[in-house]
């Protein structure tokens, strides 16, 4: 369901970047090389805008910067050989990392992090196609939702992490931040400075004790 939310949202993306004047097969090669919506879509929307290739890998590089850090946490769930390595680094990003940290044991973080980032790049890359070469058919994306996709699938990332006290206070200090900048700090800084709220619960991720540490620590 994750990489089926995000597919479609895929779908508003070459719709987007078509609109902007890129070709089909330019939007599809960055869906595959890039392979991350936040930088695409700043890509795009400064290309739209009228805005200079220089500002656009500005926006792009900043919002992706953050994976540098997903691949950090994930260094332990990313083994094998180099070309497993590589596989895996294409990989890291919000919805697989999310996945994986959400899971108790090296084995489910390792499944929880292949299964989520391989079904997000089939879906995306598959729906960046179908809005690329079907864009005039499509129309405008809101008028089906399709705009609602990607944050609905942001969501179903933070559903399991609500069951932790960690995630609980990450995600109300993540809202209280965006709440307090809304009013008076420009349009998307507030979700920006909302996702400092991690570092409140930046931890390497554990697994669960032992039922014999539990008794000995009882």
């Amino acid at each position: 369901m994750l990489g089926l939310a995000v597919g479609l949202f895929g779908i508003s993306f070459g719709v987007l970047a078509v609109a902007s004047g890129l070709t089909a097969a330019q939007a599809c090669a960055m869906s595959l090389l890039v392979f991350t919506g936040a930088s695409q879509f700043a890509v795009v929307g400064v290309i739209g805008s009228g805005g200079s290739t220089a500002a656009a890998l500005g926006s792009a590089l900043l919002l992706a910067a953050r994976n540098a850090a997903y691949g950090l946490a994930m260094s332990d769930v990313i083994r094998g050989r180099l070309p497993t390595r590589l596989l895996g680094a294409q990989l890291v990003i919000d919805e697989s990392t999310a996945m994986a940290s959400a899971q108790r044991t090296p084995a489910d973080r390792r499944r929880g992090f292949w299964l989520a980032g391989a079904s997000v790049f089939v879906f995306w890359n598959l729906g960046t196609l179908l809005g690329a070469l079907g864009g005039d058919a499509i129309g405008n994306p809101e008028t089906y939702g399709l705009d609602a996709a990607f944050p609905a699938g942001f969501v179903a990332l933070v559903v399991p992490h609500l069951a932790k006290f960690e995630g609980r206070v990450v995600a109300a200090a993540g809202v209280a931040l965006a709440l307090v900048l809304v009013p008076v700090a420009p349009v998307g800084v507030p979700v920006l400075a909302a996702a400092l709220a991690v570092l409140l619960g930046l931890r390497h991720p554990g697994t669960a004790p032992a039922d014999g540490q539990r008794a000995a620590s009882a």
